[in-house]
């Protein structure tokens, strides 16, 4: 076949240059052309005029015609002396139409297409649809879809051009029917296969869907899996994957020789350890006798090299080298140390702050300029920028200096976040009924990192009016300096505490100390006025003996110093670290109340996996009179119940009873625990502003001489969204009681809704 076609082709080059005798050509005229000029024609031409035209020169000259690609159709004829060429040139493409493709995007196939030559207004090759229903049959069988049915079709325009459709009949995924593991004894197919992401039909589940990058991940997970057993000879000897004929069904074997199981007959170090060696070997984990693990092996040398880091040898390697001994089935490990050169930091650079000057960032930083480059510190120094919560990403690149292999640049990037805030907002709490707020607040004021606010807040239950200040670094070592001025009316009825009302207003002054990295302490003294005004009815028994033995109008000195703990990756929406506050509160002697409140919370992140973390929470708290007062104030105490403590049953709902009234009138004692496991983002791929969680809550208050019993805690399932909205962070749960009592009030949604305008 391909001599004929050879053969064919000459002929078809010779027939039309038989038909003249050769001439010396005096002109060139080219016939036929629609959208390439004439000029670009003769550029392709291997004659010139004066040239000699003869068999040779013409089958040239069609033969360099076609290659260009322009032209179905070339021919020559001759006119006295001047050689007329005759082209029909090929369609140009004007439209390309890609239909029933859901797997593939269109912009990933037509960025494809236009790669290989296939695109609007390029000339149109018959012979690139083959091509391209190749190309594409491959990509949707790499996903699995081997079922697919791919279709090409032209239709002619006007202007001699063309519209290109590609009609796709993806199909269903394969999916995996079974997978056979030939040669392995140390392990049961059971075992393997559960290491797999591809998994075998059941009656439950049916099989998983079949691609080539899942069997080749699958085919690399058995291998670690021996590896890291000591079968260092482990090989996967062939894999085959076999189709039924609908193509809807996939047979997959594995054909593996494990091999003998190896131990580790010594550890030894070798090379430029720079650290004590002591220090390098509690940094590796293999031991004489262990089996040998391949994952042991190179965590142990991550762990050398990244210590290594820490103190200036950015650039350090930690070579494995295995002396092994199929004898005694025995693998001797010798960790080679090369440090390289120390490096340091020439210059620190800090990009895409428009509004937050450089300082504010500088101050941040604990990678120095002119010391050496620890990986410790550079990672450090963009921990404290996403903390700042003044920007969305914080970005670090450390490159080489040209020509100085001893020296970096460190090269911060972010991008701001807006920081200021002016909102107002209608919406409805279950906590707080209907409310309405304005708020203006800037988080970094004029780039400083200062934090002023302005708020008013109505609803049912609270009136809130606050203008607050800080400034975290009112000395360059870090202590924090603000002040609030408020006024604050609760009506404890609304809130289904008690008939009465409290009217409050105040202002304080707070200090902050920096610790550690992750440990500071604040102390705030301030001075408050309180009213406490009484119902006509319906007045629990509890408040009625704290005015009837202080009076109802009181001006006091709270003061509190809290320690606080904060290892989080980041400020809003954490995945990692926690944080945990011991909070002291005393109205110190001098004034009309004294009190004190301890306060400890703390919550812990798990990662579980890269979108999935486990969080847990507690939260306890006491608190009591002293001096000349005789009990807690009312609105000092502790209360429970609602979208913030125990789902599931209404605000404020749990604790001591009225035996009157039939309220809750709060306890001295608060004991909360939540456990959540944070879910992916069901509507983004990444976290965004919204968290979806599963939680399990516990928890209740207890009047100061009650015991804290199992049988009194209350407890509760379900779901809850979280939506970081322009009006504040709004809640909502779905939660089933559980471990309840009669009297109970119980409530399964719950929500705090707001819009703004």
């Amino acid at each position: 076949m391909p001599r004929f076609l050879a053969a064919f082709l000459l002929l078809l080059f010779w027939l039309p240059a038989r038909a003249f005798e050769p001439f010396v050509v005096k002109d060139i005229r080219i016939e036929g052309l629609q959208r390439i000029s004439a000029g670009a024609v003769l550029n392709q031409l291997p004659v010139r005029i004066g040239d000699r035209m003869d068999e040779n020169l013409s089958a040239r000259v069609i033969h360099a015609l076609y290659k260009s690609g322009f032209f179905k159709d070339v021919r020559l004829e001759r006119e006295d002396n001047t050689l007329v060429v005759f082209v029909a040139e090929r369609p140009s493409i004007a439209e390309i139409s890609i239909t029933g493709n859901d797997a593939i995007p269109t912009e990933q196939m037509e960025e494809a297409l236009k790669q290989i030559g296939l695109s609007k207004g390029k000339v149109l090759n018959r012979a690139l649809l083959d091509k391209i229903r190749l190309e594409l049959e491959r990509q949707y069988y790499s996903l699995g879809k081997y079922g697919v049915q791919i279709k090409t079709t032209t239709t002619p325009l006007e202007r001699n051009r063309v519209k290109v459709s590609i009609e796709i009949a993806e199909g269903e995924e394969a999916s995996v029917y079974a997978i056979n593991i030939v040669g392995n004894r140390a392990f049961s197919d059971a075992v393997l296969l559960s290491r797999m992401k591809l998994s075998k039909r059941n009656f439950l589940t049916g099989g998983a869907q079949y691609s080539r990058q899942l069997l080749a991940g699958d085919l690399e997970t058995l291998k670690s899996w021996y590896l890291d057993r000591g079968y260092i000879h482990f090989n996967i000897e062939s894999t085959q994957v076999s189709l039924t004929p609908d193509r809807q069904d996939v047979y997959i074997t594995i054909n593996v020789t494990e091999g003998q199981q190896y131990r580790v007959r010594d550890v030894k170090l070798a090379g430029e350890l720079i650290l004590p060696k002591d220090v390098v070997k509690s940094l590796i984990t293999l031991a004489p006798g262990d089996v040998f693990s391949r994952k042991e092996a190179v965590d142990s040398t991550k762990r050398i090299s990244d210590r290594l880091a820490e103190i200036g040898y950015a650039f350090a390697n930690v070579n494995i080298i295995p002396d092994i001994d199929d004898k005694d089935r025995t693998v001797g490990v010798t960790l080679f140390v090369d440090p390289g050169q120390k490096v340091y930091v020439r210059r620190i650079n800090i990009s895409g702050n428009t509004k937050t000057k450089d300082e504010v960032i500088r101050r941040e930083l604990r990678q120095m300029e002119g010391d050496w480059m620890s990986t410790k510190k550079i990672a450090l120094s963009r921990t404290r920028l996403d903390r700042t919560g003044y920007f969305e990403t914080v970005g670090v690149e450390t490159p080489a200096v040209p020509g100085t292999p001893d020296l970096v640049d460190v090269n911060f990037n972010v991008v701001e976040r807006p920081t200021g805030n002016l909102s107002a907002g209608l919406g409805y709490s279950d906590t707080q009924g209907a409310l309405f707020n304005f708020s203006i607040s800037q988080e970094n004021f004029l780039g400083t990192g200062k934090r002023v606010s302005v708020n008013v807040d109505n609803s049912q239950v609270t009136k809130n009016y606050s203008f607050n200040y800080s400034n975290p670094y009112h000395t360059l070592d870090g202590i924090t300096r603000g002040f609030s001025i408020y006024y604050r009316a609760i009506d404890a009825a609304e809130a289904q505490i008690s008939n009465y009302t409290t009217d409050s207003y105040g202002a304080n002054i707070t200090y902050g100390f920096p610790l550690s990295e992750i440990d500071s302490s604040r102390f705030t003294v301030g001075y408050e006025k309180s009213t406490i005004v009484l119902g006509s009815t319906l007045v629990s028994q509890d408040v009625l003996d704290f005015v009837a033995e202080n009076g109802d109008s009181y001006g006091y000195f709270p003061a509190t110093y809290s320690w606080i703990r904060d290892s989080r990756d980041r400020r809003i929406l954490a995945t990692r670290g926690g944080t945990t506050s011991f909070v002291t509160e005393v109205a110190v002697p001098g004034g009309d109340l004294e009190y004190y409140k301890v306060n400890l919370r703390h919550l812990q992140y798990f990662p579980v996996s890269k979108r999935v973390t486990f969080l847990a929470k507690v939260n306890l708290g006491y608190g009591d009179a002293f001096g000349d007062t005789t009990r807690l104030p009312p609105w000092k105490k502790y209360y429970a119940g609602g979208s913030r403590t125990v789902r599931g049953y209404e605000a404020n709902s749990l604790g001591p009873v009225d035996p009157a009234t039939q309220e809750r009138i709060g306890g001295e004692k608060k004991l909360i625990g939540n456990l959540e496991l944070i879910l992916p983002n069901p509507f983004t791929e990444t976290e965004g502003s919204t968290r979806l969680t599963a939680f399990v809550d516990m928890g209740n208050v207890y009047a100061k001489d009650a015991a804290i019993t199992a049988d009194s805690l209350r407890f509760s399932t379900g779901i809850g969204l979280l939506w970081l909205s322009p009006v504040g962070a709004l809640r909502f749960s779905y939660a089933i009681p559980f471990n309840t009592q009669d009297g109970d009030k119980l409530q399964a949604f719950q929500f705090t809704m707001g819009s703004a305008f």
